[in-house]
C-alpha cells in the first residue's frame, strides 16, 4: 500500500530559495565566520519576510526537499559501502544539533531526527511532519540547522566545499530540461 508520505505527493517548494540560504551559510562558515554576522542575519530576515505566508511556507518545503536528497544521496552513497545512512547519520547530526543550543532546542531535535529518519527510508520529510501539525517558529533554525548540518556532510564526504550545492543545482537544472 503506498504511504501518504509518498515524495510524489509532496510540494517541492521553493528549492532554489533554500538552497541560496544554505549555500550562504557554508560560505560563511567555509570564510572563518563562525557566527552569523548581524548584517547578514538581517538581509536574510529581509528576505524570509519579504516572502510573505505562501513564500514561507515554500521555503519550509524547499527546504524538506534539499533534506530528502541529501540523505537520497548520503543513501547511495553509503549503501555502496554496505553502511546504513541513518545509522552513520542521524546519531552524528543528532549530537552536533545537542552542542547547538543556542541554535537547536533541545525539543526541536527528535523532530529533526525524524525528517532524517523519513527522508533516509524514502519519505518526504515534509509530508511526514505534517501529520504533526503546523510547523512551529522554534523549528524554523532547527530546519535550516538540519539542511545545512547534511550538505556539510556531504562536502566533507566528497573533501569539495562546493558539492551539495552542485548536486542540487544539477538536479534543478536536469529537472528542467527533462
Amino acid at each position: 500500500m503506498p504511504s501518504p508520505c509518498d515524495p510524489q505527493h509532496a510540494p517541492a517548494g521553493d528549492v532554489g530559495a533554500a538552497l541560496m540560504m544554505i549555500d550562504s551559510r557554508l560560505k560563511s562558515i567555509y570564510d572563518g565566520k563562525t557566527s552569523t554576522d548581524p548584517e547578514q542575519r538581517e538581509l536574510t530576515e529581509q528576505f524570509v519576510a519579504s516572502l510573505g505566508p505562501t513564500g514561507a511556507n515554500d521555503l519550509v518545503d524547499g527546504a524538506c526537499t534539499l533534506i530528502f536528497m541529501f540523505m537520497k544521496w548520503l543513501r547511495m552513497a553509503y549503501e555502496d559501502h554496505d553502511k546504513d545512512v541513518i545509522e552513520y547519520i542521524v546519531p552524528s547530526l543528532v549530537a552536533t544539533m545537542r552542542m547547538m543550543p543556542k541554535s537547536v532546542r533541545p525539543e526541536a531535535i527528535p523532530t529533526m531526527a525524524g525528517l532524517l529518519v523519513a527522508a533516509g527510508t524514502g519519505l518526504s520529510p515534509s509530508l511526514w511532519r505534517q501529520q504533526y501539525g503546523q510547523w512551529t517558529q522554534d523549528e524554523m533554525t532547527p530546519l535550516e540547522a538540519t539542511a545545512f548540518l547534511l550538505a556539510e556532510h556531504i562536502n566533507h564526504l566528497t573533501d569539495d566545499r562546493d558539492f551539495a550545492t552542485r548536486l542540487i543545482t544539477k538536479a534543478l537544472s536536469d529537472a528542467g530540461t527533462g
